[in-house]
């Protein structure tokens, strides 16, 4: 990861390398923020506002901030100010997106065709706790409409996380870019430089241990029907 984006690990030793993980555990991720492009930070996963109130408020909000749709960051309280200088890029080797097919939801691992780690388009805050003035630094995953791949795996709601090309991940932590040129940043990524697979209901499992190379082996749902129902 780091010679894939030209930056060192601020906290090398707290780096623990996953391949699951859950939104609603709070995980803290790697990120790349725009005020230091040299280092990759661990920030949480479910943004809470810099203005955020109190402890309660920010349990509550982070829970509702894990994605944030492209078209509506301009607006949106949580938004509106991290995406004018609070940008980061979220480093990841791939996704995972359920598909609803006759009922039944079945898991895919998505990556990029060359297998490389790539950026999503990320949004980070830092709230102060007011009573123990701990400082939380936390992010959010931005999503566009899905390409056409995404739209057959995602159906009905046509979404993916907005991925950016390589060679527009300097442009997503430039300051001086205009709303307008950060939107032309946040299209779907286009459908031939990226690859998908179903994997097994091992991902569904609370039970047991999701941090394992299995998790994105590729499994075929219709030669097994119901071993999962």
């Amino acid at each position: 990861m780091e010679r894939r984006f030209g930056a060192t690990f601020a906290e090398p030793r707290r780096y623990e390398p996953a391949y699951y993980q859950n939104a609603f555990n709070l995980p803290e991720l790697p990120v790349i923020p725009m005020h230091d492009r040299e280092h990759i930070h661990l920030y949480r996963w479910g943004l809470i506002p810099s203005w955020t109130w109190d402890e309660e408020a920010a349990a509550r909000l982070r829970t509702a901030t894990f994605n944030a749709r492209a078209e509506t960051i301009a607006e949106k309280p949580a938004f509106r100010e991290p995406v004018k200088n609070k940008r980061c890029l979220v480093p990841v080797r791939g996704f995972y997106e359920w598909q609803d097919r006759n009922g039944r939801k079945i898991p895919w691992y998505i990556y990029l065709r060359d297998h490389r780690p790539f950026a999503l388009a990320g949004l980070f805050d830092t709230w102060i706790h007011p009573v123990t003035g701990e400082e939380n630094r936390t992010f959010s995953i931005i999503t566009t409409r899905a390409n056409p791949m995404m739209e057959r795996i995602h159906h009905p709601k046509h979404r993916m996380p907005a991925i950016l090309p390589e060679d527009a991940e300097n442009a997503w932590l430039d300051t001086s870019l205009s709303m307008k040129e950060l939107n032309e940043l946040l299209q779907p990524f286009p459908e031939a430089g990226m690859q998908a697979h179903t994997i097994s209901g091992l991902i569904n499992r609370r039970d047991a241990d999701r941090n394992v190379p299995d998790i994105i082996k590729p499994y075929s749902w219709e030669e097994d029907r119901g071993l999962f129902d």
